[in-house]
């Protein structure tokens, strides 16, 4: 029963979740992310500001969830379910690359949105790091002997050289922002993604990556026996 009651509320969690990052992006589209309050978020989405708060930081984050669609999940989900036969650095560089450059909504003017607000772009960019609790599940899911602290690591690498790659398509880097913050995307997504993860290829795919983590704590005891 505990068990039981415990899943709906995870469900009701991702229900709420999912109507308020709904409402935001809606709301966003036809208002404009300028004209838009938390309180019209909760109010569209049935739920209080103070239930808004639970969940999200800020507008920006609430509309940026709306555009992203749950993708670190999707990330993860993917690196989980590859064969084990296929090396955890293309399961992961291919998993990013799928949901990172294909947008969650095609029928929407999401990223318009975020190339002409620089508060959403900064939010857009910071979404990258979300991707660093799940997928570090996911890679301890596939087993292969890698350990919890590798797999945080290879994880929050992962999630780094993403939003690196974002930040470049952006223009950020290279301050191509014009007239009112808008940024024109420059290059291929893909192509940026992979030249970004490509110098992580030999950490993912390290033979017998599970006892690294063992002797990073190893070598801090030793550290501070001596």
């Amino acid at each position: 029963m505990t068990t039981r009651r415990a899943g709906l509320r995870e469900r009701k969690k991702q229900a709420t979740r999912e109507a308020l990052r709904a409402a935001a992006l809606r709301l966003a589209l036809e208002r404009g992310p300028e004209n838009l309050r938390v309180d019209d978020i909760a109010e569209a989405a049935g739920v209080s500001p103070r239930t808004y708060n639970n969940y999200f930081a800020s507008r920006e984050q609430a509309i940026v969830a709306g555009i992203t669609a749950e993708r670190e999940s999707r990330v993860a989900a993917a690196v989980a379910e590859r064969s084990r036969g296929t090396g955890l650095a293309d399961a992961v560089i291919d998993a990013v690359v799928t949901h990172y450059a294909q947008p969650a909504h095609p029928d929407t003017d999401g990223l318009l949105l975020v190339t002409a607000n620089p508060a959403l772009r900064s939010a857009y960019l910071e979404a990258a790091t979300a991707i660093e609790e799940p997928l570090a599940a996911a890679i301890l899911e596939r087993g292969g002997g890698i350990d919890r602290v590798t797999a945080r690591v290879l994880a929050a690498a992962v999630a780094a050289a993403t939003r690196v790659a974002l930040h470049e398509w952006l223009g950020v880097a290279g301050g191509r922002a014009g007239g009112g913050g808008l940024v024109v995307p420059s290059g291929s997504l893909p192509d940026l993604l992979r030249a970004a993860l490509a110098p992580l290829r030999p950490a993912l795919d390290v033979p017998d990556a599970g006892t690294s983590g063992d002797r990073f704590l190893s070598a801090r005891g030793t550290r501070r026996s001596g």
